[in-house]
């Protein structure tokens, strides 16, 4: 982002996801069965309740409401995490017949999920139904990638930037996706403000290159992204690799348990190799030698066997406002304190397995936060409503209409549905028995039913007025200032160091406000960076001149000509 710094094997599961194509071969699915071209023999594991005729959704979830969505109230208005009625939707709007955004620089690997059958100490069931959770040693194939969120493909992994680290649990339920970042705060707490803070770390769009200026301009006037540079612009904004990094699921989720009660949830990935980071020098060391260190690291890793493993954890809230905090508990730009919130584990990760082909799986691995199983819910954070359309309709856009066909994205279970066509539609998702001329529902004349209901939905009660407002309890600048303080004296350096890099060549008026942030967090951090930059000012003064006073990218164009070697044409 900145640009100043710089366990057992799953014999089904196959490297391409399960199921293999082309080459002569009858394509195979999780298991190893063969699967025919119109998929109606495909893999017919079911869920608990479920039979072949089963109406599910893509992600292979037992559908029991296909008549209605989720609003608040029966007479609406709707609630923007209709995950269910926006993938039915937004593949009938594609039904007639490009990199990421973000995260387009990734690596990935396929491993499993144990889980410990408690979280911490209770029985897991006491706060959530979900399956994969609930058996001491039961395991669950994952597929997990990592990524730089703001660079391009091929882009250093030694740049400053958050990294993604998202999980695909393929349970016995369906998909599940855990989408979060190494970081466990963000930038912004509104979905809206998504756009423009991507905007502002990519390229200028008319010299088509980054500039910390453009970064600072849009967080000197965002005050609660203040968290998110306390950690960015320290040595946690540059992970030594993949494998010694942390992950989060960043926002706020729900547990709901087998009566309907729900909690507050947040996610944890704990690395069981220790957490290491990098300064911009040691960085810049690095990727003079290697730019492609951190996908090196994870696969040369997992091929010697030894195995990267992660314990993950949660932090667990009544689902309510909680008055007695002094921040809103829904805010991602938050953290929940631990001595009020213990972090209670669930299971480990391990990562046993590489990928057979980067683009079959790596780079057309699909991932959405609107993805979640019977016993997983949102919470009403705004930024997860809004990353639960955003994501799922970019892998629409982005791999195809029919992603979730691929074997990395599939399902290891029953899947029916009565979606059709569409680009690249690789089989269709009939069930055994089926009246194939029958692609809605309900119908008289055998075609797929609503799945039997297991256990009652959550319904939470809201009363309110609709209305375009920020949170209440914002407190931008409390956690940042106690994360400055929590650092170590390098740490603390490195993150003035960064910055002052970054906005020496910016406006004044960015580095005024930037200089005021850092003070309402903490008074020295402000004064070390007011500092920092009048020492850069008169060292450019002090040099004289336009040809000595150059930003870095400057003297890197510069250098580039004077020290090239001539050459005689052929």
């Amino acid at each position: 982002m900145n640009p100043n710094s710089q366990n057992p094997q799953d014999p089904g599961h196959h490297g391409n996801g399960g199921q293999h194509a082309g080459n002569g071969h009858t394509p195979l699915d999780g298991t190893g069965t063969a699967v025919t071209g119109t998929g109606t023999s495909q893999d017919q594991r079911t869920a608990a309740g479920e039979d072949a005729q089963t109406l599910t959704t893509r992600q292979g979830h037992p559908l029991s409401n296909n008549q209605n969505i989720r609003t608040l109230g029966n007479r609406g208005p709707a609630t923007l995490e209709n995950y269910a009625f926006i993938e039915k939707i937004s593949h009938f709007d594609r039904e007639r017949i490009p990199e990421r955004v973000v995260h387009a620089r990734g690596a990935g690997a396929h491993g499993v999920f144990e889980a410990y059958g408690k979280v911490g100490d209770e029985p897991i069931e006491k706060y959530t139904r979900a399956k994969l959770f609930n058996t001491p040693g039961k395991q669950t194939p994952v597929f997990v990638r990592f990524s730089t969120v703001g660079h391009g493909g091929h882009s250093p992994e030694t740049l400053r930037d958050p990294r993604g680290f998202a999980v695909k649990f393929y349970t016995e339920d369906g998909n599940w996706d855990l989408v979060g970042n190494n970081l466990k705060v963000f930038f912004i707490r509104d979905a809206m403000k998504f756009p423009d803070l991507i905007h502002s770390q990519k390229p200028d769009p008319v010299t088509n290159r980054q500039s910390g200026e453009r970064i600072f301009d849009f967080i000197c006037n965002t005050p609660e992204a203040m968290h998110m540079v306390s950690f960015l612009f320290s040595p946690w904004g540059i992970p030594a690799n993949y494998r010694q990094m942390q992950g989060s699921g960043v926002n706020t989720y729900k547990w709901v348990n087998a009566q309907g009660e729900a909690v507050l949830v947040k996610y944890h990935w704990e690395p069981l190799q220790g957490i290491k980071n990098l300064t911009a020098a040691e960085a810049e060391a690095i990727q003079a030698k290697n730019f492609n260190h951190a996908t090196q690291d994870l696969y040369e890793a997992i091929e010697r066997g030894d195995y990267p493993q992660w314990e993950l954890l949660v932090q667990i809230m009544s689902d309510d406002e909680h008055p007695e905090l002094d921040f809103d508990p829904l805010d991602d730009t938050k953290l929940w304190p631990q001595d009020q919130f213990p972090w209670l584990p669930v299971g480990k990760m391990t990562l046993n397995r590489n990928p057979e082909n980067y683009f079959a799986e790596v780079e057309q691995s699909a991932f959405g936060t609107g993805v979640l199983v019977d016993g997983l819910d949102f919470s009403d954070d705004k930024m997860l409503q809004g990353r639960t359309f955003s994501y799922s309709d970019t892998q629409r856009y982005r791999v195809g209409t029919n992603y979730l066909q691929l074997p990395i994205n599939a399902p290891k279970k029953h899947v029916a549905t009565n979606q059709r066509d569409g680009q690249m539609a690789y089989h269709v998702d009939t069930a055994p028995g089926q009246n194939n001329h029958i692609n809605y529902e309900p119908s008289s004349l055998n075609g797929l039913k609503e799945a039997p209901r297991s256990a009652p939905d959550h319904m939470p009660q809201y009363t309110g007025r609709v209305m375009r407002q920020t949170i209440d309890r914002q407190n931008n600048f409390k956690q940042a200032g106690e994360r400055y303080r929590l650092h170590e004296d390098w740490e603390r350096n490195d993150l003035i160091s960064n910055m002052v890099g970054a906005l020496s060549d910016a406006n004044k008026v960015i580095q005024d406000k930037m200089i005021e942030l850092c003070s309402n967090c903490d008074p020295d951090w402000g004064n070390r960076l007011a500092d920092g930059l009048k020492a850069a000012a008169s060292n450019k003064q002090a040099k004289g001149g336009n040809q000595h006073n150059e930003s870095k990218q400057k003297q890197a164009v510069a250098q580039a000509e004077a020290q090239a070697h001539e050459a005689t044409p052929y």
